[in-house]
């Protein structure tokens, strides 16, 4: 009897006064970027300012934590409305200015998602971080409610009943109707389970309650103003703080940026939120521009040049469409690399800055192995590499012990900020239609967000925000946008930048999600305005220190650190003064994203 199949997917589709009192008005401040200009800044409301203001500053008894860092959990209220009310725990990690004499204040973290760790980009700090922000802030990560070391949301009474309603939700993304009446299934029981067993978290998770949690924590940390750094979904959640809190602003960064009008939708939209996002556009035109550059780089550079780059990666597809490629280990046994896992593959490539050299070998690989005029040697050579590139994923890969919740943090957010179709049985259609507007992904990001559907996604956040999106905050908002970036659209930096009316957008042709430590340009741009407040000039473009096909800056051990767990990190040594740095990954706006695992 042959052994069985198993997949190639991803898992899963698969951040004191009192009550009553007058809010003081606002002042003008002088103009950060030395213009001489000065701002008057919009002011936080009333309501928003009494359902903040009356919580008692929090005592935050830090302990020493992973090494040199610092940790405290906190109480804060489950409704700001009633602070006296139900709390959920919020853990905090911070790593202390080195400089404490000439400390500016706290840098508040957030890695993205939702569903990211502030706690863990926190602890990275000195592994991506500038010298000089490490000198003069304390870093300061929180995990939003219902994430990480905070209380957890669990939207299932054990792992079984999880495990039961995930069952549909194992490929990358529905390609066969099979694959789509399950996943419509499970969507449907996953949304259940957060509007019941997962409630009342999940009704309490919405970015605006998270936004709250950090203003408190501010006041906690001892600063007057917020100085923030925001990645991805943590774009959104710094737009959000911008907007509530106008008036409570002295540094506010957002990379790889969410336009909030996109993100939230309006009343009755029967669109999915990738419509209104265009991710998928992004990934295309990246993907599309990867495979343009390797013709002219010729086949010296690229392997795929011999042909045509481009119709050699549809080929692929069309022939992983209908038949999946069946590969051998020797040792894990027979798996299958599907057509979604082909296209969930590019994209996670696509994250980061090296990956235009994945993109093009696993589209050689599986052009060799799905050619029956393929040499041997050939088919030999592609199923080892992908035995390999399984490998990586299986050691990557969640078990079921503990119970996993990264989903249901992603939805708790997402659910409960936007507006959803009304049916997840609207999705196969939906989906068909993205992918027909931007090939190969749009399929992928439009099924990320079936489980919201109206019709079974029922709890409700009444005090969520939903705009204005245009409030003049006290200082300048800096946003940063990547022309090539696959998960947050450029449009999106160029959106939010013309919504806030003070604020800068700073461009970047580079490569991967996120342009921070991707740019050195885009690095110091960013580094100088939250150190001393300065902005780079209007309609300033940076560059990319890694171009597809290029020749390649050499990249020390040391910038691979950022990628370790909290354990490993507290083994090794932080960079030195000088040295390389780089970003580790950034959670992305839709869970498991271009993650793949063996089943």
């Amino acid at each position: 009897m042959p052994r069985p199949t198993r997949s190639l997917a991803a898992a899963g589709i698969a951040g004191v006064l009192l009550a009553g009192l007058a809010v003081a008005p606002a002042t003008a401040a002088p103009d950060p970027s030395g213009w001489g200009r000065p701002v008057v800044p919009d002011r936080t409301s009333p309501v928003e300012a009494r359902r903040v203001d009356r919580v008692p500053t929090p005592t935050l008894d830090w302990y020493a934590c992973y090494g040199d860092a610092e940790c405290a959990t906190v109480r804060l209220p489950l409704d700001y409305d009633n602070p006296k009310g139900a709390t959920t725990e919020v853990a905090l990690l911070r790593v202390k200015a080195r400089d404490q004499k000439n400390k500016i204040g706290s840098l508040f973290l957030n890695p993205g998602g939702p569903g990211g760790s502030g706690t863990d980009i926190a602890l990275a700090a000195p592994y991506f971080l500038g010298d000089e922000v490490l000198d003069r802030f304390d870093v300061v990560g929180v995990d939003p409610r219902g994430v990480g070391a905070s209380e957890q949301v669990k939207c299932f009474p054990s792992v079984k009943e999880q495990a039961k309603a995930y069952a549909g939700l194992n490929v990358a993304f529905p390609w066969t109707k099979a694959e789509e009446k399950a996943y419509v299934a499970s969507s449907k029981a996953v949304s259940r389970g957060c509007s019941t067993t997962g409630r009342p978290l999940t009704g309490a998770m919405s970015t605006a309650e998270v936004a709250r949690d950090m203003d408190v924590l501010r006041r906690a940390v001892g600063d007057e103003k917020l100085t923030y750094l925001g990645f991805s979904y943590g774009s959104a959640l710094g737009q959000y703080y911008a907007n509530m809190f106008p008036d409570r602003v002295r540094a506010l960064v957002i990379d790889g940026v969410l336009d909030p009008t996109a993100w939230v939708g309006r009343k009755g939209d029967s669109r999915s939120q990738e419509d209104r996002l265009r991710s998928a556009q992004g990934a295309y035109a990246a993907l599309r521009e990867i495979l343009v550059r390797c013709e002219k780089a010729g086949e010296e550079l690229c392997s795929l040049a011999a042909g045509d780059p481009v119709a050699s990666f549809d080929l692929v597809a069309t022939r992983l469409r209908p038949k999946p490629a069946v590969i051998d280990d020797p040792d894990f046994g027979p798996f299958t690399v599907t057509y979604a896992d082909f296209v969930a593959s590019t994209l996670g490539a696509l994250y980061g800055p090296y990956g235009y050299e994945q993109v093009v070998g696993l589209t050689a690989e599986l052009l060799a192995l799905t050619d029956p005029a393929s040499s041997a040697a050939a088919r030999t050579e592609a199923r080892a590499a992908i035995i390999r590139l399984a490998a990586e994923a299986r050691q990557q890969r969640g078990y079921d012990f503990p119970y996993e919740n990264g989903l249901e943090t992603f939805l708790g957010v997402d659910c409960t900020d936007a507006y959803h179709p009304k049916g997840a049985a609207s999705f196969p259609a939906l989906a068909a239609k993205a992918d027909r507007r931007d090939p190969y992904f749009g399929r992928l990001w439009a099924w990320g967000t079936s489980p919201c559907a109206r019709d079974t996604w029922t709890v409700r956040d009444e005090d969520r925000y939903t705009g204005p999106w245009n409030r003049r905050t006290s200082s300048p908002v800096l946003v940063v946008g990547n022309y090539w970036d696959p998960a947050t659209n450029y449009r999106g930096a160029v959106g939010a930048a013309k919504l806030l009316p003070n604020s800068r957008l700073l461009s970047s042709d580079s490569w991967g999600h996120t342009a921070y430590r991707t740019s050195e340009c885009v690095t110091g741009a960013v580094d100088a305005y939250l150190l001393r407040r300065t902005l780079p000039a209007k309609g300033t473009v940076c560059v990319g220190d890694i171009q597809p096909f290029a020749p390649l800056p050499e990249v020390p051990v040391a910038t691979e650190r950022a990628d370790a767990s909290k354990s490993a990190r507290v083994a090794q040594d932080a960079p030195g003064r000088g040295e390389p740095k780089r970003l580790p990954p950034v959670v992305a706006p839709l869970p498991a994203v271009g993650t793949l695992t063996v089943r």
